[in-house]
């Protein structure tokens, strides 16, 4: 298994190192993205190149974008057209459709033309263009835009629910959200309302994604959680909120943060400036205007002292002292700094 590397800065340009703070990738680049199924991607000249984790750079074509990696092919764009990459760097599948989305399942759709269907790994269509619009396959069906409305589609191209709505977005499990009027609901794999369209939809935010089982839900500027079945645990009554991670999830009341569990208990008291999320059983929170770090108890483990924090990911946490870049492990001890 290859060793995770952390994404570095030194004087304005971005490299890696390795878990025990060892330069790996010197820092070169003005664009470098976080390592994502053994890719990051760097920017040399306006357009993404694809970066190993040896550093070794791939320069095959260069490319308007590239997407991230999914089951071995990445989405990549040439002038306004696009194709698919394999880990080698090598054009897989000629650019050539208008747009194009990741893999998913062996299936990726594509519009080509007015219409969009989808494609397999060899980049031939499994599924002809017949669609308005098409969206990821998950747990074997993906959504597709119908002349009076949205619906899902099976891996074979057959309409196995037909739905009233203006949009449907992917199933998750057991539900999937679906949008009217700018609400979204639930609806299950039967095609059977869970929950009418009630809650605000708000553009880029994880509307009708399940943490843990946990979805965050807002109705009139206030937070709440319901779960997969269209359970209501937590009622909206927060006005902010985070995704639950670890059993537990940050919720504030007038600028006041805490953490609740899936029944909806306050377990960690409301008395942070802010906070994060759990992730390697500790928390960035924010008290007396610095960021430390607590764990599922509630108890500081690491002290307030940084400027910002993230959350910790494979044993590391990249935090803000006297803004230089700076990795800490569990103990609060600095891995790596950077040099200004």
């Amino acid at each position: 298994m290859e060793q995770p590397l952390f994404k570095i800065r030194a004087r304005g340009k971005f490299g890696f190192m390795d878990r025990d703070g060892r330069v790996v990738v010197e820092p070169q680049y003005y664009h470098a993205d976080d390592f994502y199924n053994g890719f990051s991607r760097v920017r040399l000249n306006d357009r993404l190149v694809l970066l190993d984790t040896m550093g070794r750079l791939y320069l095959h074509h260069l490319f308007n974008y590239i997407g991230f990696f999914e089951e071995g092919l990445a989405r990549a764009q040439l002038v306004r057209r696009w194709g698919y990459i394999d880990d080698k760097g090598q054009l897989l599948v000629d650019v050539q459709f208008e747009e194009a989305a990741d893999f998913r399942g062996g299936l990726a759709a594509v519009k080509l033309g007015d219409f969009y269907g989808y494609i397999g790994t060899d980049g031939e269509f499994i599924i002809h263009p017949e669609f308005d619009w098409a969206g990821d396959f998950q747990a074997g069906l993906a959504p597709v835009r119908l002349p009076d409305g949205c619906g899902y589609i099976a891996s074979d191209g057959l309409l196995q629910i037909e739905l009233p709505f203006q949009h449907c977005f992917a199933f998750q499990n057991q539900s999937a959200a679906v949008l009217q009027d700018g609400k979204w609901g639930l609806v299950n794999r039967y095609g059977q309302v869970l929950i009418r369209p009630q809650f605000d939809y708000i553009p880029d935010s994880s509307n009708g994604d399940f943490f843990e089982g946990m979805a965050m839900v807002r109705v009139d500027d206030e937070f709440g959680f319901i779960t997969e079945q269209g359970d209501f645990p937590v009622e909206p009554r927060y006005t902010a909120a985070g995704d639950f991670s670890e059993g537990l999830a940050p919720v504030g009341i007038n600028r006041r943060f805490g953490y609740i569990d899936k029944k909806g208990a306050n377990v960690i008291p409301l008395q942070y400036q802010d906070a994060g999320v759990f992730s390697e059983g500790l928390a960035p929170v924010q008290l007396r205007n610095t960021w430390g770090y607590i764990d599922a108890e509630g108890f500081r483990v690491i002290p307030g002292k940084f400027e910002w924090a993230l959350p910790f990911q494979h044993g590391l946490a990249r935090v803000s002292i006297q803004g230089k870049w700076t990795y800490i492990d569990r103990d609060g001890s600095i891995v790596w700094q950077e040099t200004l």
